[in-house]
């Protein structure tokens, strides 16, 4: 029996209708092909994310108010988006999910208007904000006012830069305009064959300029974490980028005036056999890789660390990890790959985790092997030197605490860029291993020897005696060490004990930095 709507009980139970209908906004059939697909519902994805019935909806009953087309006929509560507040590990944070199986999750006038207020709300209460992409793009049946949503919410994700983190999840379609929101949050996360990004498809390419490219070649989750570097992480399912974004929220802080949550804060400066293996890792010969993740693991807490943009410029290591409980960034030259030098994306990645730490007060560990930049055309007439002056910048501006480690090589230009001393670095440590100088041993002998080399009866005997010669005198850290440009030169089995301490001692840092609105980075 139907309670009569003019009584208490009444409008009671046309409540829980009503919550109801905005509950199951999408039909059955539509969320049926959204689980064939093997994707998760937008509600569904909220509940995995935060934490067990911590969840509180706002907006549930916004609508659109179109007529064109006859839209009237059809006017779903919640209009396609869901969005609100909640929980991950007793954090608050904000989040919105576009539903697909509501009009295919377009982004109408109100659909955008919640996105935005959600965004406001966010800024306001200094909370993350998560935004879980799933979208067919603008509503063609509303015109410009879908447009001018766009306009609002990529203002808001620029003002709320650097404030309160963003994070996107891309678990569907995100097309044309839609793409630049994700793009100016701080981390994007792409699910392998289910996630796209593009800002013209295939069939528009192919129309234009005759080019024939599938979806997944040219926008899928594989290509933007390999190849664009606007995917930090590549999932292999949705469960694995939520989980990813529960572990990514775990390292940092709610807002820019916030620490990030500390766990597990353990002090010990004992000498571990972890800490004893770094004796033997660098190998005799300097043109043996190794690999630098085994130094990052062995001064991490329980060696954990969560790697950023893992697929893209690998000869550059990026990601967070904790020491003593706390939050630091760790940069860090692979010698595995292009022998560890600098490109464009490399600079260009590292720039940006740079700048990420220290708008968020995260602390910056810089491992240093790095030769110098990678040689040729190809990188000169893509913008090497502007794109490379980023990285320059990034660590140039930062005010939080950071130490560096020189493993290996620091030659030439690349020595300055990978958090110098000279660029404001607190603390910067050497391995006796190290070799600072302007350039490698066999490219100098080369240069300042040309005419006694060609002259010599046994050219190679006599290079390989200067090259010892130059190594012994300059290509060591001992000369930078003299000048104050190195603090301490170390054996590696103290390195975690060393770069501990100065965290420690620098947990107080005070940078004052001259007033101006904004600076101008290479962009």
């Amino acid at each position: 029996m139907t309670e009569d709507i003019h009584t208490t009980a009444g409008k009671i139970e046309d409540l829980r209708k009503r919550l109801d209908e905005a509950v199951h906004a999408g039909s059955a059939r539509a969320i049926e092909k959204q689980h064939a697909k093997g994707k998760m519902t937008a509600r569904e994805r909220i509940e995995k994310l935060v934490d067990a019935g911590s969840f509180t909806e706002l907006d549930e009953f916004a609508r659109h108010r179109s007529v064109n087309f006859g839209m009237q006929d059809s006017r779903p509560y919640g209009d396609g988006v869901v969005t609100g507040y909640g929980t991950v590990d007793g954090r608050t944070i904000a989040v919105f999910s576009q539903d697909f199986t509501v009009m295919g999750g377009s982004l109408g006038e109100v659909f955008g208007e919640k996105i935005v207020k959600l965004m406001d709300f966010a800024l306001k209460n200094g909370i993350p904000l998560v935004g879980i992409n799933d979208s067919g793009g603008a509503r063609i049946q509303e015109g410009v006012v879908s447009l001018g949503r766009y306009g609002e919410i990529f203002r808001r994700n620029a003002r709320s830069s650097g404030v309160i983190p963003q994070i996107s999840l891309i678990l569907g379609p995100c097309a044309g305009g839609a793409v630049y929101s994700p793009a100016m949050t701080d981390f994007t996360i792409m699910v392998n064959e289910t996630s796209h990004m593009f800002i013209t498809g295939p069939e528009v390419i192919k129309t234009v300029t005759g080019e024939e490219v599938g979806m997944e070649e040219l926008g899928g989750a594989h290509t933007h974490s390999a190849k664009t570097g606007n995917s930090h992480y590549l999932a292999e399912s949705e469960d694995d980028a939520i989980d990813y974004v529960k572990a990514l929220l775990s390292y940092l802080p709610s807002n820019n005036m916030d620490e990030a949550p500390i766990l597990g804060a353990t002090e010990s400066d004992e000498v571990t056999p972890l800490d004893k293996s770094l004796d033997l890792l660098i190998p005799d010969s300097p043109n043996q890789p190794y690999d630098i993740k085994k130094v990052i693991e062995a001064i991490l807490d329980e060696s954990e660390f969560l790697e950023v943009q893992s697929l893209f410029a690998p000869n550059i290591v990026i990601g967070f990890g904790r020491i003593e409980g706390r939050s630091v960034g760790v940069v860090a030259n692979q010698p595995l790959q292009l022998a560890g030098t600098l490109n464009i994306d490399a600079s260009e990645k590292a720039a940006r985790f740079v700048r990420t730490c220290d708008a968020y007060g995260i602390p910056i560990i810089t491992l240093v092997d790095v030769p110098g930049f990678l040689p040729g055309t190809d990188q000169e007439w893509n913008g090497i030197i502007r794109r490379g002056a980023k990285l320059l910048y990034a660590y140039g501006e930062a005010s939080v605490p950071m130490v560096t480690l020189i493993t290996r090589k620091a030659y030439g230009g690349a020595y300055d860029v990978m958090g110098s001393k000279h660029l404001g670095a607190d603390i910067n440590l050497a391995w006796p291993t190290a070799q600072i100088a302007v350039m490698g041993a066999q490219g100098a002998v080369n240069i300042l020897y040309r005419k006694e080399l060609s002259d010599a009866k046994d050219p190679e005997k006599l290079r390989k005696e200067l090259i010892t010669n130059y190594e012994d005198t300059l290509a060591n850290p001992y000369l930078a060490a003299e000048r104050g440009f190195i603090d301490a030169v170390i054996e590696p089995s103290q390195t975690r004990s060393y770069i501990t301490k100065a965290l420690r001692t620098l947990r107080n840092k005070r940078d004052i930095l001259p007033a101006r609105k904004h600076g101008n980075i290479p962009l």
